[in-house]
Parts: C-alpha cells; sequence; structure tokens
C-alpha cells in the first residue's frame, strides 16, 4: 500500500476505503505510560521543541494502537511562543500568557512567523515522514479564534467575556489581531505541509462559544483564510470545534475537506449540517472509554451506523483522549473499528 493509499487519505477524499480509518484526539499523551515516561521533568513547550522528543512521542500511539494516521506532537501556543509571546504551559491550568493582548499597541508583538522559527518542526516532520512509511501524519495548528482567546483572556477562561468584549466593542482591532493570527497559523501549517505532512487539522477549541451570526461575522472570514491559503496544497483539510452543533455547517463553509464532529451531535444528523462533499470524522464520547467493553463495542457500532451516511467516515473520539483512559481500551477499540469495517 502507498501513502496515498492510505485509508486516511482516501476517507478524506472521500474515496471508497478497505475499512473505516481510525485515529484520536490526544492519542499522544498522557494515557500512555512510555509517553509520561519520556515527559518526565520535561515541560511541555521544551518538548514540543524537542525534535527527538516529538518524533517519539508522535510514532508511540501508532506503535501501540495500529491507528490509521499519527498526529503532530505540539501545542497550538508553539508558534505564538516561536515569534516570541512570553507565555507558559501551566500543568492543570493551560497556557498563561504573561502580557495579555488587547490594545492596537499590544498587536506589534505579533510579528510574522518565519520557517527558521520553528526550524525544529521541519527537522521532526521530515523524520517522522521517514519513520511513518505510509501512515500519515496529520499537521497540526490552533485557529485563530481559539488563540486570540488564550491571548487575551491571558489563560483559559470558561465565558471568554474580555474576547468577546473586544470583539464586540472593537470590531478593527479584533479583525486586525485575527489576521495576524491567521497569518501566523497558515505559515505554521505550511512548514509542516511543507516537511512532508499529509493531512493537516485546525483546531478551534474554543469557538463553541460563539453563536452562528458571531462565528459568521467575526470568525468565518479569518478561518477560511487559513484554509484558502492551503488550497495549492494536495493534502486534506480537517477542521475541529468543541461544542459546535449550531456552527457544523459554517465549519464546513470554511473550507474544510472533513469537519471534525464532537460527541454532541450524530453523524447522521451532522451529514445534514455541513457542505456538499464534505468527509466526516468523529465522534465516540471520550467518556464512554471508562464503561464495560459492551458499551464501548455498542456505542462505537452506532457511531459506525451513523457515519455511513457521510460523504467519507474517519472514526475518532469526539474531543481528546482523556488522561485516565485505559490505552489497552483504546487498542481494542482500534481492532473493532476495523474488524467492523473490513471489506
Amino acid at each position: 500500500m502507498t501513502l496515498q493509499d492510505s485509508p486516511f487519505l482516501r476517507a478524506c477524499r472521500r474515496l471508497p476505503v478497505s475499512r473505516t480509518p481510525v485515529w484520536y484526539m490526544r492519542q499522544a499523551g498522557r494515557s500512555l505510560p512510555e509517553y509520561r515516561r519520556v515527559r518526565a521533568d520535561v515541560p511541555m513547550l521544551e518538548a514540543c521543541a524537542r525534535p527527538d522528543m516529538i518524533t517519539e512521542i508522535t510514532l508511540q500511539p501508532v506503535r501501540r494502537h495500529g491507528v490509521d494516521a499519527a498526529i503532530y506532537f505540539s501545542d497550538i501556543v508553539v508558534p505564538l511562543k516561536a515569534i516570541g509571546v512570553d507565555l507558559d504551559i501551566k500543568p492543570g491550568v493551560g497556557p498563561v500568557v504573561a502580557e495579555p493582548i488587547r490594545t492596537a499597541a499590544d498587536l506589534k508583538r505579533l510579528r510574522e512567523l518565519e520557517p527558521d522559527d520553528v526550524s525544529f518542526v521541519t527537522e521532526a516532520v521530515g523524520g517522522l515522514v521517514g519513520e511513518l512509511g505510509d501512515v500519515p501524519l496529520i499537521g497540526f495548528a490552533g485557529a485563530p479564534f481559539t488563540l486570540a482567546s488564550y491571548l487575551i483572556e491571558g489563560g483559559p477562561s470558561k465565558n471568554h467575556e474580555r474576547t468577546k468584549a473586544l470583539m464586540y466593542g472593537e470590531p478593527e482591532l479584533w479583525n486586525e489581531l485575527l489576521g495576524r493570527l491567521s497569518a501566523i497559523t497558515l505559515a505554521f501549517l505550511k512548514v509542516q505541509i511543507e516537511a512532508g505532512a499529509s493531512a493537516v487539522q485546525l483546531f478551534d477549541s474554543w469557538v463553541g462559544a460563539l453563536s452562528a451570526e458571531d462565528y459568521r461575522t467575526s470568525v468565518l472570514p479569518h478561518s477560511a483564510s487559513v484554509f484558502e491559503g492551503l488550497s495549492g496544497y494536495d493534502v486534506p483539510r480537517i477542521h475541529f470545534g468543541v461544542g459546535t452543533g449550531e456552527l457544523l455547517g459554517l465549519l464546513s463553509e470554511a473550507g474544510a475537506d472533513v469537519v471534525g464532529v464532537d460527541w454532541r451531535v450524530p453523524l447522521d444528523k451532522a451529514a445534514q449540517r455541513v457542505q456538499a462533499a464534505t468527509a466526516l470524522q468523529g465522534n465516540l464520547d471520550p467518556a464512554v472509554l471508562f464503561a464495560p467493553w459492551e458499551v464501548v463495542a455498542e456505542r462505537a457500532k452506532d457511531v459506525l451506523s451513523r457515519g455511513r451516511v457521510a460523504d467519507g467516515h474517519i472514526f475518532n473520539l469526539g474531543h481528546g483522549v482523556l488522561p485516565n483512559t485505559d490505552p489497552d481500551v483504546l487498542t481494542r477499540l482500534t481492532e473493532f473499528v476495523h474488524a467492523e469495517t473490513e471489506d
């Protein structure tokens, strides 16, 4: 099998597949004991800048679970750190920005991202492509809205009040900020593609906090500019957000080839909401993996059944693997999906 004939890339392109492909968001992470060993005493942002560590962590779930794609190990704030934003990832909290960006003067701290700023990405992706062979590597980046929220709030936020206040009250400043962030995100994804990534996923973790009207007016143009900037590359583009049931059509409209669906919307309903000729990814509730195996299998069958309605289906969770998940359950689930859908 060649790389381009892999079930994952074929499903992304809505082509017939020999089996439903499987990968998991956050498959490379804290659920794996080998990950915890490698990351012991190494801060997250340091791990994300070391090609040897990126390579090892990215490969771990492919070796263990036999998934159909690898996801590049990184964090959405890596490109911001690379251009000099003073931030850190605090355990149990998440990204924390020392000086939030809330004024026109603050924007001057957001310069363009150059390939040399993330030379470790080029090195890591090149090494991974050689190691993975016919298993595709998915590039990774945070979407402009979610990056903006971290920068404006100074860290994770439940209500995104400062973010929304800026979006509603200073639309010109908002659009300039998101314009800069979309350019940074596009540059970061281009580096990964040009180094050998076979597909990319844009994560908009917080965008479910918005109404459809606000998304269309204030976010869609900027996410769309990222996808449009990638249109010259022959790589599938995946778009995923959390709590985005009311936004699925708009996420699709932004220009993705594949829309990731969280666990709140059944895939057959999601297929009715996205644009025509769009593949779907998802969407087993990550918490189901803590239930008895019979329940996991039943729920997975339901996802597969509903996914048949879509033009193409990639099996995944409806969000990331939870840290306390038993990795053996993920391995068993991968085998189950393959067995259930094998020609």
